[in-house]
């Protein structure tokens, strides 16, 4: 792979890791078009701490509170006014969401990642659950009642958007997407879907990293490719959270459900012709 090649994958990485378009499913279309073949499990993991980058940066000031608020939580517990307080702060209660949201997502990861990483090998697979995506996106701000937010989500909302993002692992089910779609299907605020669902990923993109270490392997990649990788995934992967949240404050998401549903039969058809 080539610095040009790495440019595009880590833009790719980046707009699509949080946009409700599939990161997964554009990754396996955009390496089979460059003709690039397996990258390295370091450059993978690289791009994923791009993208993770981007997001703490972005909500960078949410996250230093939320952590302030755990660590105070901890104070609480000891002194026996935990969930009193956890109703008060809205930082304790989302830090306490998010790691419990998380679950569903290390469980399956763990016992199901090397069945979902064989569904990388084709085309047809994700092409068809980015389809499922789009339905998603179109059917869930259709039901969606808008009336949950920070001040009133409680563990049931937040483990249904945990389980979204669990289902997510599959290649072509957009992680962004889903867990939006899950949070608007149980009823939560469109903007603060969307801001939820970015903090969740936080967690997922650090577990997934930490989670390859383990195989870690550097492949034939120069290290100019992964450094310019590795910047253009956060750049543009700040950039895609910046515009999404621009698009779910001011208009629909039917546009990126239209898009699944195009680039999802487009490749479909392909794979199967050809």
């Amino acid at each position: 792979m080539d610095i040009i090649q790495a440019i595009i994958i880590g833009l790719v990485q980046g707009l699509t890791e949080f946009l409700p378009v599939s990161s997964s499913a554009h990754l396996i279309f955009a390496q089979q078009a460059l003709g690039v073949g397996d990258v390295g499990l370091a450059f993978d993991v690289l791009m994923h701490v791009g993208t993770l980058v981007a997001v703490i940066v972005y909500f960078f000031n949410d996250i230093v509170n939320m952590i302030k608020g755990f660590l105070l939580s901890l104070v609480d517990l000891k002194d026996g006014n935990f969930i009193g307080e956890l109703k008060k702060d809205p930082y304790k209660k989302l830090a306490w969401l998010t790691i419990l949201a998380t679950i569903p997502i290390g469980i399956v990861g763990v016992l199901f990642n090397d069945i979902v990483e064989s569904m990388f090998m084709g085309l047809t697979v994700p092409a068809f659950l980015l389809l499922i995506t789009g339905c998603l996106l179109y059917v869930s701000q259709r039901m969606n009642s808008g009336r949950i937010d920070v001040r009133n989500i409680s563990l049931k909302e937040a483990l249904i958007m945990g389980c979204g993002q669990a289902l997510a692992i599959l290649p072509g089910l957009s992680r962004s997407g889903t867990t939006i779609a899950a949070g608007l299907f149980a009823g939560l605020d469109k903007e603060f879907a969307a801001k939820f669902s970015f903090i969740l990923s936080i967690p997922a993109i650090l577990g997934a990293a930490v989670f390859q270490l383990k195989d870690l392997s550097g492949g034939s990649i120069e290290i100019g490719a992964c450094i310019a990788g590795f910047i253009v995934a956060a750049i543009s992967g700040y950039l895609a959270i910046s515009f999404l949240l621009k698009i779910v404050r001011e208009k629909s998401l039917d546009i990126f459900a239209y898009y699944c549903w195009i680039v999802g039969i487009i490749v479909l058809v392909g794979s199967l012709i050809l």
